[in-house]
């Protein structure tokens, strides 16, 4: 039996993420912002890496980079040790599969004009062709069953639901192609606070079920702290503590995460 360490199922290396500053008439280039400045972090496959900060901190520049919505400046990106960013948009769909991106607003990121089914199918639709009308009917009917909804709400258009059920309904339509890692980002900001829980809960049962690993982005170390392993606590798009959970929520050791806990009250699950 070998006893190398595995290797992990999502690594970042050394991440940059500038921007360029115009200003003028002409609007010419007079400075960079740099949005992420060197970031480097792991994600274990099965395991919940919870990356928190505030508005501006590059938390969503880093989960968009990831799945090459955001060009990065620099660094490296691995997926199971391959190297992501080089990769051609021909290259990397089918690693579009294997990571997949929950967003923060439920209803901006489900097409008002299609169903519910319509909307989880069409995954299935590109990514599982073998399928006919009949089986791809019942996967969503076991999908929506899966983030505690009901089958028969398939025929209804996302204005009809709540905005808990809209995030519930992007949580089945990221789960529809079978991911590895799901990127999280910000996905209960916008919900009331016993419907953050909720939400929060459904992806850890999900995550235990199916062994997905997370990153989960949030502006709030009590939300994290329900559902994440680790911790990374990022400001003006560096690193300044990350470890355990349990250790940076219960002994923080830099300012800005003591003034992040100290920030926002806690939910209880």
């Amino acid at each position: 039996m070998s006893d190398a360490t595995p290797k992990p199922l999502l690594e970042v290396r050394d991440l940059k993420v500038h921007f360029p500053v115009r200003g003028g008439l002409l609007r010419r280039q007079t400075g960079v912002f740099k949005a992420v400045d060197g970031v480097s972090f792991t994600v274990p496959a099965g395991k919940t890496v919870g990356l928190v900060g505030e508005s501006g901190s590059g938390k969503t520049t880093i989960g968009r980079t990831l799945v090459k919505l955001i060009p990065a400046t620099s660094g490296e990106v691995l997926w199971k040790g391959e190297s992501i960013l080089p990769m051609t948009e021909k290259q990397f769909r089918p690693l579009r599969r294997r990571i997949q991106y929950i967003f923060q607003d439920p209803f901006g990121s489900l097409n008002p004009r299609m169903t519910v089914g319509a909307i989880i199918g069409e995954a299935l639709e590109i990514h599982f062709r073998e399928l006919n009308a009949a089986q791809r009917t019942e996967r969503v009917a076991s999908l929506l069953r899966r983030v505690g909804l009901k089958p028969e709400m398939m025929g209804r258009h996302p204005h009809e639901f709540s905005g808990g059920q809209r995030q519930r309904i992007g949580i089945a339509r990221a789960l529809a192609v079978e991911p590895e890692f799901l990127i999280c980002d910000e996905p209960v900001s916008a919900l009331d606070v016993s419907v953050q829980a909720q939400i929060v809960n459904l992806l850890q049962d999900l995550q235990e079920e199916l062994g997905i690993a997370l990153l989960f982005i949030a502006h709030d170390l009590a939300v994290v702290e329900h559902i994440s392993d680790s911790v990374i606590v990022l400001h003006r798009g560096k690193i300044v503590e990350s470890g355990d959970a349990r250790r940076v929520l219960e002994h923080p050791e830099d300012p800005y995460t003591r003034e992040l806990l100290a920030a926002v009250p806690r939910i209880e699950a």
